[in-house]
């Protein structure tokens, strides 16, 4: 696992992104993207909400891949809750098992859980050390340590 600051959509192209997301649909069927990366993810692709909401509708809370490079990585069951560690584990085993079957060199994930989720990076690390080798790069905001 490589560990970088940056921009998380510099990445957008040339490697698969994570959004860090949650398991709320609407009744009308649209993921609930209220912050963070999945907020962004929202305005650049209007359609991913409804994309977002019919996968975990059909297959529930998990890894999925989203079209335009992204893959849903789920730190939460709703907004209203603080992510869950065990929930970002199984995201992380989830996610390494995509990565292999799909032969993807390089994944860019955002620190799950550890910006509006309030979650330290020191209580996350150890747990995407376990399974991210170096194909996982661990993105944080410039101005975050």
């Amino acid at each position: 696992m490589r560990e970088l600051a940056g921009d998380l959509w510099e990445h957008l192209g040339q490697a698969t992104v994570c959004i860090t997301t949650g398991g709320l649909v609407s009744r009308r069927g649209e993921a609930s993207m209220p912050r963070g990366c999945a907020r962004q993810a929202r305005e650049r692709f209007p359609e991913l909400p409804g994309i977002l909401g019919a996968l975990i509708r059909e297959h529930g809370n998990h890894v999925h891949e989203l079209g335009w490079g992204l893959v849903s990585f789920p730190v939460e069951q709703t907004p209203f809750e603080v992510p869950g560690l065990g929930l970002i584990e199984r995201s992380c085993q989830e996610l390494q098992a995509l990565t292999t079957a799909r032969n993807w060199s390089q994944v860019v994930v955002p620190r799950p859980g550890c910006g509006g989720g309030g979650l330290a990076w020191s209580e996350v690390q150890p747990i995407l050390q376990r399974y991210f080798d170096d194909r996982f790069w661990v993105i944080r905001a410039r101005e975050e340590r």
